[in-house]
C-alpha cells in the first residue's frame, strides 16, 4: 500500500511528466518484447494442451475421492465473469467491425470471416492460457502440496530467499491493483458514456464517482460474504443474464448466416492458429497493427493473470488438471466465439442493409447501444447492458479484492474479513482519486495511462511465468500413481 500511495503521489505531483514516462515505456515493451509475448502465448496453449492429454491430466488438485467444489455451472460462471466481464459487451460490435473495415492482412477469406477470425484470435486461447497456466500451478501448490495461496509459493522450494518470493508477491499485488483501479475508472466512464449516448445529456463527473462508490460497495459486500455466499451467486446471475440478451438477438437475427459465421472463423481460427500465433508469413498484419492490437491484448491479459488465475484455481478444488485446463482453455473460448459471431455477424448485416458505413459502430463505448437501436426492445436491451457492464465490474473487482486478502493475509484460502473491507476501501479511494486526476487534467489521459502500465507491470510477469513454468516442470508435477 505504501508502494501506491507513494506511486499516486507522484503521479499527481507530475502528472504530465508521469504520463510520458508510462507512455514511453509501454510503447518501449511492445516494441521489444511484443514478439516475445506471441511466443509466449503460443508456448502456453500448446504446453497446457500437451499437460491435459498426457497422464499428468489424471492429477487431482484435492485427495483422490474427491469431488468439485462447484459445479460446471457455477464454476464456469465464476472464472469467465472473474476473467472476461464487460470487455464482451465493450468490443462485442466494435471490434468485428473494425477488423471487417480494416482487415489486418491481406487474404482470401472473406472479411467478415476474417475479421471474425482475428477477433477470435485475440480473445481466445492465448488469453485463457495465461490464466490457465497459473491456475494450474497455484492449484497444484495449494491442493495438492499443501502450501498458502502465494505466488511465491509456487517456486519457494526453488528460490529460498525470503526477499526475492516477498518481492514477486508484492509484485503481484501492485499489478493487481493497477489492473483493478484502471478497470473500475474505465468501466465507469464507460458506463456513463453508455448513459449519455440513452438519455441525450452529459452526465458529469458526480455520476462517474457515483457509479465508482456503488461498484466498490456491491463488490465489498460480495466479497465479505465469500465465494459461496457472494461471488459464486452474482456471476451465476451474471451469465444467465448475458446469456439471456445473447439468445435474444440470435433468434431476432439471421440465425443461418450468424451459425454459418461461427463455423467457418472457427474452423480456420483452430487451422491457423499456428501462424496467427507467430505472425508468421501472410498472417502478419505489421508491427503498427500487432502494437496498437494484439501485443496490447497479451500484455493485458498477462496483467491480470495471476489474479484471475489464482482467483480460477482457488475454486478448482476436486478437479483434475484435465478438466482444469480443457475447461478453461475450450468453454470461454468457445462461447466467446459464439458470442462475437452473434453480434459480429448481425452487425455486419445491418452495415450491409445501410448500403454504407459511417462508422456507426467506430465508438467503444457506444457502439453496442447503437446496435441495439435496430432491435425491438431496444431501450430494455441498453439499460440491461448498462446493468450487465456494472455488475461483470463487480464480479471482476470482488474477485480481485478476494485474492488481494488472501494474498495479504498470509496466503489464507478464506482470508479474514478485515482485510476484505481494508482493500475495498483501499481500491475505492485510489479509483476515487484516478478519476478526480483524470478530471483535473483533462488534456491527460490517465486512465489510458493506468492501462498503459499495466503493459509494462506485465513485463515482469511474463519473465517469471517462464521461471515458474521451469521449475514446475522440473521440480513439482509428479505422475499420478
Amino acid at each position: 500500500m505504501g508502494i501506491i500511495f507513494l506511486f499516486s503521489l507522484i503521479t499527481v505531483a507530475a502528472t504530465e511528466e508521469s504520463y510520458r514516462a508510462i507512455e514511453y515505456a509501454s510503447l518501449w515493451v511492445r516494441n521489444y518484447f511484443g514478439f516475445f509475448y506471441l511466443y509466449l502465448g503460443l508456448g502456453c496453449v500448446l504446453l497446457l494442451l500437451g499437460i491435459a492429454l498426457s497422464p499428468f491430466g489424471k492429477i487431482k488438485l484435492g485427495k483422490k475421492d474427491q469431488k468439485p467444489e462447484h459445479s460446471l455451472w457455477a464454476w464456469t460462471a465464476m472464472l469467465y465473469s472473474a476473467g472476461m466481464g464487460a470487455g464482451i459487451l465493450l468490443r462485442a460490435v466494435q471490434e468485428p467491425v473494425f477488423m471487417q473495415q480494416f482487415p489486418p492482412y491481406p487474404s482470401n477469406l472473406e472479411p467478415e470471416v476474417l475479421a471474425l477470425q482475428f477477433t477470435f484470435y485475440q480473445w481466445g486461447f492465448t488469453a485463457w492460457a495465461f490464466y490457465g497456466l497459473f491456475a494450474m500451478v497455484v492449484g497444484y501448490a495449494l491442493f495438492v502440496k499443501k502450501k498458502k495461496v502465494l505466488v511465491s509459493a509456487t517456486i519457494e522450494d526453488s528460490i529460498t530467499g525470503k526477499i526475492a518470493r516477498n518481492g514477486i508477491d508484492v509484485m503481484t499485488i501492485i499489478t493487481t491493483v493497477v489492473g483493478l483501479i484502471a478497470a473500475i475508472g474505465l468501466g465507469t466512464t464507460q458506463i456513463n458514456g453508455g448513459l449519455n449516448h440513452l438519455f441525450e445529456k452529459e452526465f458529469g463527473l458526480g455520476t462517474t464517482l457515483f457509479l465508482a462508490l456503488l461498484i466498490s460497495a456491491i463488490a465489498f459486500y460480495s466479497a465479505w460474504q465469500g465465494v459461496n455466499k457472494g461471488i459464486k451467486i452474482i456471476s451465476k446471475f451474471n451469465i444467465l443474464i448475458t446469456l439471456l440478451v445473447l439468445l435474444y438477438v440470435f433468434f431476432t437475427s439471421d440465425m443461418v448466416f450468424i451459425l454459418s459465421s461461427f463455423v467457418s472463423s472457427t474452423f480456420y481460427y483452430l487451422i491457423n492458429f499456428i501462424p496467427l500465433s507467430l505472425a508468421y508469413g501472410g498472417f502478419d498484419p505489421g508491427i503498427d497493427f500487432l502494437t496498437d492490437w494484439t501485443f496490447y491484448y497479451w500484455a493485458f491479459w498477462l496483467a491480470w493473470a495471476p489474479f484471475t488465475g489464482i482467483f480460477i484455481a482457488r475454486i478448482s478444488k476436486g478437479r483434475t488438471l484435465r478438466q482444469l485446463l480443457l475447461g478453461v482453455l475450450l468453454i470461454p473460448s468457445f462461447g466467446t466465439f459464439f458470442w462475437f459471431s452473434v453480434f459480429g455477424a448481425s452487425a455486419f448485416q445491418l452495415i450491409e442493409g445501410w448500403g454504407a458505413y459511417s462508422n456507426e459502430f467506430g465508438n467503444v463505448f457506444s457502439s453496442i447501444f447503437v446496435f441495439f437501436e435496430n432491435y425491438p426492445l431496444a431501450m430494455l436491451l441498453n439499460f440491461t447492458t448498462i446493468f450487465l457492464l456494472i455488475s461483470f465490474l463487480v464480479t471482476s473487482v470482488d474477485s480481485a479484492v478476494f485474492v488481494l486478502s488472501m494474498f495479504t493475509d498470509k496466503g489464507k484460502k478464506n482470508p479474514s474479513k478485515k482485510h476484505r473491507l481494508i482493500w475495498s476501501v483501499f481500491i475505492l479511494l485510489a479509483t476515487v482519486a484516478l478519476i478526480l486526476l483524470g478530471n483535473a487534467k483533462p488534456d491527460i489521459d490517465v486512465l489510458t495511462a493506468a492501462q498503459k502500465l499495466l503493459i509494462v507491470t506485465s513485463l515482469p510477469f511474463a519473465f517469471f511465468m517462464v521461471a515458474m513454468t521451469v521449475i514446475f516442470l522440473k521440480k513439482d508435477l509428479r505422475k499420478p500413481m
